[in-house]
């Protein structure tokens, strides 16, 4: 009951210790003993050699202050399995680096599952903790919760038990490890927000701005699903702060401008490129969704609009249309924005393809196919296909590499192609989701739209049995089971 008692007595101060220590190193000597000092902590098992420690680590450091902070408070740990944790690693059954597991009043509670950058980490922790919607005691209380904030808070104010309440807490514990939810039936807050039975969606503090109001109330009834597109259509304003751990919530068409966005150490700058941004959002609103990005946060996402290094403090923007079409606009200006935005949704620009160039010759058994010349090597061939996406540095792909030419040069004659494509280097079409390397598809020739990945052997023999098996037409070469037909011309 430790957590509990904690908990409550910090419900009712509103208030954490402010502490700015750092990541907690213990080993064999302190760890059982002091993970006990903490209701929640979260641990990582390490070794200093270890690339993905390293990487790890800074992020891990920054979430600290923040967790720290956090109303209750999690401890954020580490522990050194190769000196001075051995025992502690090995009786916690670590068996890889970096593992992270959650500890709740000195006892595992669970693998840790979540992100691994600092502020997904500060979201998913926070949300392990405490209630799904905490609740508010005093003004001072919500003042406090929304000056510590840095995402959109949606608070419930409610005079008595309501269907509408019902509701609230039931999208609160759905979505505890995305949002912020905090709730009050103090007479003071609610004559405060003039609300008696009803939701507001209170926005940061850092992304408020003349362009829109700095609360939404909820107009809906008591359903919550209703509560949730309602959370979904507003939470990230005209203008959101499109980061690693939410990149996924912006749906298309988005427009997002890449730039020196830091609220740390830059907010007035990093407000002055957005309030721009926003004078051209506010007359798209309804038709199209806007965010701003860190270039230094999403470099590998500029790569894919042909963008290496941008030049200067202006932003860059790139598009996805409705059908994730990618469009670029190098030359900012809210002039140039607005048009850029017209000219996207009106279907007016030709999409940007990231592409290598068409091979001059492409007549090996072994086709190269580009983002240029996909449909016509894969799409409009005329037959079956088997296609490999791979990277070039991919040691897996590089070993199946003699393989696949063999398979090519002895099926040169059958209705199908064998096909590679570096998926590093092109735009690969979305019917086909690559997630690894190589990653192998059967694109029958009348399906093309529909890819079916190939989970198969990667010997010849393998991928000969399952073209045989599968091709449209009977191989000339092969039976449907794979063995070599004979040849009439000795019989």
């Amino acid at each position: 009951m430790l957590f509990l008692n904690i908990f409550a007595i910090a419900l009712i101060l509103c208030t954490s210790n402010a502490r700015e220590e750092d990541v907690l190193e213990l080993g064999d000597s302190d760890f059982d003993a002091k993970i006990n000092e903490h209701s929640a902590a979260l641990v990582m098992f390490y070794a200093p050699w270890c690339g993905h420690c390293k990487k790890l680590k800074p992020e891990y450091a920054k979430a600290a202050e923040d967790l720290l902070r956090n109303d209750p408070p999690v401890a954020l740990i580490k522990v050194d399995c190769t000196e001075a944790g051995k025992e502690t690693c090995n009786k916690h059954s670590v068996s890889g680096y970096p593992t992270l597991k959650i500890f709740r009043n000195g006892e595992v509670s669970q693998d840790y599952n979540g992100p691994r950058e600092a502020a997904g980490i500060v979201k998913y922790m926070k949300a392990q903790v405490g209630p799904s919607s905490v609740e508010l005691k005093t003004p001072e209380c919500l003042k406090k919760l929304l000056a510590a904030e840095k995402e959109s808070v949606l608070v419930g104010f409610f005079e008595k038990e309501t269907d509408l309440k019902g509701a609230f807490l039931k999208v609160a514990d759905k979505l505890r490890e995305k949002v912020k939810f905090a709730h009050t039936t103090r007479k003071e807050l609610l004559d405060a927000q003039k609300v008696k039975d009803g939701l507001v969606l209170f926005r940061p503090q850092h992304l408020q701005n003349k362009f829109e109001d700095n609360s939404v109330k909820y107009t809906g009834g008591a359903d919550a699903e209703d509560i949730q597109k309602f959370i979904t259509k507003n939470f990230h304003g005209l203008v959101g702060h499109r980061k690693p751990d939410n990149r996924q919530e912006f749906e298309t068409p988005l427009f997002v401008a890449y730039f020196n966005v830091d609220y740390v150490k830059n907010p007035k700058g990093t407000n002055y490129w957005r309030n721009r941004i926003l004078k051209v959002a506010k007359e798209f609103v309804g038709k199209a969704n806007f965010a701003v990005s860190s270039t230094d946060e999403f470099q590998h996402e500029l790569n894919e609009y042909g963008l290496d290094y941008v030049k200067g403090d202006k932003p860059v923007v790139s598009a996805r249309d409705a059908k994730n079409q990618k469009f670029v606009l190098k030359e900012f200006s809210v002039e140039a924005l607005e048009v850029f935005v017209n000219d996207v949704l009106d279907g007016a620009l030709e999409p940007y393809l990231k592409s290598e160039p068409v091979p001059e010759a492409n007549d090996q058994p072994l086709k190269v196919a580009v983002a240029k010349n996909f449909d016509e090597v894969v799409v409009d061939n005329g037959k079956d296909v088997l296609i490999e996406f791979y990277a070039p540095w991919c040691g897996h792909c590089k070993k199946l590499a003699p393989a696949f030419e063999e398979l090519a040069e002895k099926l040169k004659d059958e209705d199908v192609a064998i096909v590679k494509m570096d998926a590093t280097a092109n735009d690969v079409p979305s019917t086909y989701e690559v997630r690894g390397f190589p990653t192998l598809f059967w694109v029958p020739k009348d399906s093309k739209d529909s890819p079916i990945k190939y989970e198969g052997g990667r010997e010849v023999d393998d991928f000969i049995k399952y073209i045989a098996k599968h091709s449209t037409n009977e191989l000339k070469g092969y039976d449907r089971s794979g063995s070599p037909k004979a040849d009439k011309t000795e019989l």
